[in-house]
This record gives structure tokens, C-alpha cells and sequence, in this order.
């Protein structure tokens, strides 16, 4: 949970760079809340909206992490267009947000790999 709050408290932070983890964790839960906004809405006919609420204001984060993750790779955010193409353009994306970081630093900043992870980060 902490990988998606932090996510989101980088709302329209579109340099920098993102980890695997940081990206993936911020999928799964983004992913299980969806399922259970979606349950709900379908249970209550009043919540149908809530849906389309929770996607509009997830488009950026999800956005901003995803150019955050290609810049990890080296690769500028401008890469993320490829998943407008159907099928093997989101299959390239996808296989990019699955590489390792880049080694050291490069153009986008430091490898967030050599930097304290949020789980050694300590408690105020």
C-alpha cells in the first residue's frame, strides 16, 4: 500500500525515474481497487459513476508512473505511445515496464534502486 500512496503523492511528477516495484505494486492495488469499486457499482445502481470517477482520477498517477518507469529504462516517456497500437504496440510497452533498471545514472535522474527504498525509510 505504501508503493501506491506514494504513487499518488507524486500525482503529475512526470521526471524522475520508477522502479519495477514501485511501478507493479502501484498496478496491483490500482487493479484490486478497481475490482471492488466495480463490485460495488453493480450492487448499488447509485454507484454507478464511482467507476468513471476512480478512473479519471487515477489517469495521471498511472500516467506519471508509467513515463517514470520507461525513463528507468532509458527510454523517454514518449515510448508509452506505442500501447495506442493495438495488440503488439501495448505488448512492447508492457515488455519495457517489465526490463530492469538502467545501471547507475542516466539522463532522467539516479537509478532509484541505489536510493533508500520506502519500506528502510525511517518513521517519523
Amino acid at each position: 500500500m505504501d508503493w501506491y500512496l506514494a504513487v499518488l503523492k507524486k500525482y503529475a511528477e512526470f521526471s524522475g525515474r520508477a522502479r519495477r516495484k514501485e511501478y507493479w505494486m502501484f498496478a496491483l492495488v490500482n487493479l484490486l481497487v478497481s475490482v471492488v469499486i466495480g463490485v460495488l457499482a453493480n450492487m448499488v445502481s447509485a454507484l454507478s459513476v464511482l467507476p468513471w470517477v476512480y478512473m479519471l482520477a487515477i489517469f495521471t498517477p498511472h500516467l506519471a508512473v508509467g513515463v517514470r518507469r520507461l525513463h528507468d529504462t532509458g527510454r523517454s516517456g514518449w515510448w508509452g505511445l506505442l500501447a495506442l497500437i493495438p495488440l503488439i504496440g501495448t505488448i512492447i510497452v508492457l515488455v519495457f515496464f517489465c526490463q530492469d533498471s538502467q545501471p547507475g545514472d542516466n539522463a532522467y535522474g539516479p537509478n532509484p534502486k541505489t536510493s533508500a527504498p520506502i519500506e528502510a525509510m525511517p518513521a517519523t
